[in-house]
């Protein structure tokens, strides 16, 4: 696995598939853990396109794998990051507590700016437009 980020807050890997391994250590990981992964849960339910999508929890490790989201956006303004992390919240009821550039990439595949790492994240209650999440159709996922 490549190596993308090995810190003292976690250590980031990216498979041979391209998946995201990511394994959390620090003050506070099993907390930053449980956030991260509820926040992406949430954001799946809702529908946001533009996160990374939960593939693996393995709490007892503090370790989860997920979909990959590009790569760093080096060249984002913070005027433009704040736009997006803005739209997060308005259309999709999350508040990303480090709401830095560092956490913009930029996805070839999706063909957008896409906001990754919510270790610090705020869940709020889901904006009106969102609706009430409709059950998945099993014949239509």
């Amino acid at each position: 696995m490549d190596p993308l980020k090995d810190g003292i807050r976690s250590n980031v890997r990216i498979d041979f598939y391209g998946h995201v391994h990511k394994r959390l250590r620090g003050t506070d990981a099993d907390k930053r853990y449980a956030m991260e992964v509820s926040v992406l849960k949430v954001l799946e339910e809702r529908g946001c396109p533009y996160v990374p999508r939960l593939l693996e929890e393995h709490p007892e490790e503090l370790y989860f794998v997920s979909t990959n989201c590009g790569k760093p956006a080096s060249m984002i303004t913070k005027e433009k990051a704040n736009q997006l992390f803005a739209k997060l919240e308005r259309e999709y009821g999350v508040r990303h507590l480090d709401a830095e550039p560092r956490n913009i990439t930029y996805s070839d595949k999706l063909g957008c700016f896409c906001i990754i790492d919510f270790e610090l994240a705020e869940v709020l209650p889901p904006p009106p437009e969102l609706g009430t999440p409709s059950p998945k159709n099993p014949e239509h996922p």
